[in-house]
C-alpha cells in the first residue's frame, strides 16, 4: 500500500453483498473544516444497503445519482490523525466518533481506514466506551434523539408540510416496534430516561434483553399482533415503519401520535379521525447532540448492543448477516 492510499469497500455497480469490493483507494484530503479519522470502527445502516442496491425501493424520479466508485457507511469511531487549519473543536490524537455527511450520497465514505469528515459531525468518542460500541451509536442514536427527544435540522421534509416535533415523553406510553434493533434498542432507553412507560415490540428470543434494557411491557410480535394486544397509547415509534405502519393508529389514544421511521404510511383520513399526529423526520449529523448522547453512554444510562463485528475485509459478510434479520443491536465492521 502507498503513503496517500488505504483499504476500503468499495462499489462499482449495484447489486447484492457481493458486489462489495476491498480494494485500494485514495486517502481522502483534508478541506476547509475537516478532520481526518483514523478509523477503529465502522457502524453499518439500512441507508448502506440502500445504497447497494441501487435505492431499487424508490421510484426512478427519486433515486439520486451515485458517482462510480462510491465508498459505502457513514457511522465511524476512530482517532483524529490531522485537522484543517481552520478547526479549533479537535486535536490530532482525540478520539472521536460521529456520523459522516449525513444525509449524502456516496459522500461519507465511511467503510475505509480513513474518513475526512466536517468537524461540526463529530463528537469525543465518550471514554467509558471502545470504539466498537461508539460506532454503532452515530446514526441509531442520533435517528432515536431526533425523533424522540430534540429534532436535530430544520431542513423542510417534502412529504410533509410541518416540521417534526417531538413530544414530551414522562408519564406517557410510549411502544417501540422493532424495539430489539439498532434505533428501536436506543429509543427504549431514551424514553426511560425521560421518564416513560415502554411497551417494547419485537420476536420473543428478544424479551429478556429488551427487559434488561428497561422496557416496561413486552409484546412479542410472532405470537399476537402487537395492535391488538396495545391500547390507550400515548406514542408510537415505528422503527420498521413502511406501509403497515398504519395498524399502530389503533393501539393509540385520541391526540396521540405515531412516528414512523421508514416511508410509506397512507391511512392520513383515518389518523386525523381519530386526532392522531403522524409526523417523520429524516436524521442528520449533528455533533453536538452526539455529544450529548456521548455523556449517556458514557454515564451508562444509555448502552449499544452490538449484534456482530466482522473485520472490514468481509464487509459483504455483514451486508449478508442484516438480510438476516432478527438483529439484536447493531452489527459492525471492525479496522486493523
Amino acid at each position: 500500500m502507498s503513503i496517500n492510499t488505504m483499504k476500503a469497500i468499495r462499489l462499482h455497480e449495484f447489486g447484492g453483498p457481493e458486489v462489495l469490493r476491498y480494494e485500494e483507494a485514495p486517502i481522502p484530503e483534508l478541506k476547509p473544516g475537516e478532520v481526518l479519522v483514523r478509523v477503529h470502527a465502522v457502524g453499518i445502516n439500512p441507508p448502506d444497503w440502500y445504497l447497494r442496491e441501487g435505492y431499487k425501493d424508490l421510484p426512478p424520479e427519486w433515486r439520486p445519482p451515485v458517482p462510480f466508485p462510491v465508498i459505502l457507511g457513514s457511522d465511524v469511531s476512530g482517532v483524529v490523525e490531522a485537522v484543517a487549519t481552520d478547526v479549533q473543536s479537535f486535536s490530532v490524537g482525540d478520539e472521536v466518533f460521529g456520523m459522516v455527511r449525513f444525509p449524502s450520497f456516496g459522500e461519507s465514505a465511511a467503510y475505509a481506514e480513513y474518513v475526512a469528515a466536517p468537524a461540526s459531525d463529530l463528537a469525543l468518542k465518550p471514554a467509558g466506551i471502545d470504539h466498537m460500541h461508539a460506532a454503532g451509536a452515530p446514526m441509531a442514536g442520533l435517528t432515536a434523539w431526533q425523533f424522540l427527544i430534540e429534532l436535530g435540522h430544520s431542513e423542510a421534509n417534502p412529504l410533509q408540510p410541518e416540521l417534526h416535533r417531538p413530544v414530551p415523553l414522562s408519564g406517557k406510553t410510549v411502544l417501540v416496534n422493532g424495539a430489539a434493533g439498532g434505533v428501536g434498542h436506543l429509543a427504549v432507553q431514551l424514553a426511560k430516561w425521560k421518564g416513560a412507560h415502554v411497551i417494547a415490540v419485537a420476536s420473543g428470543k428478544h424479551e429478556s434483553f429488551l427487559r434488561e434494557l428497561g422496557a416496561d411491557e413486552f409484546i412479542d410480535y410472532t405470537k399476537s399482533p402487537p395492535e391488538d394486544i396495545a391500547h390507550d397509547v400515548d406514542l408510537v415509534l415505528d422503527t420498521l415503519g413502511g406501509p403497515t405502519t398504519g395498524r399502530f393508529l389503533r393501539t393509540l389514544k385520541r391526540g396521540g401520535a405515531l412516528f414512523p421511521v421508514f416511508l410509506g404510511f397512507s391511512d392520513a383520513e383515518e389518523a386525523a379521525k381519530l386526532g392522531v399526529t403522524v409526523s417523520m423526520t429524516q436524521v442528520r449529523s449533528n455533533g453536538p447532540q452526539l455529544a450529548e448522547l456521548g455523556c449517556l453512554l458514557d454515564a451508562g444510562t444509555v448502552r449499544v448492543a452490538i449484534d456482530s463485528m466482522f473485520p472490514l475485509a468481509v464487509a459483504r459478510k455483514a451486508h449478508e448477516r442484516a438480510a438476516g434479520g432478527h438483529i439484536q443491536g447493531k452489527i459492525l465492521l471492525t479496522v486493523e
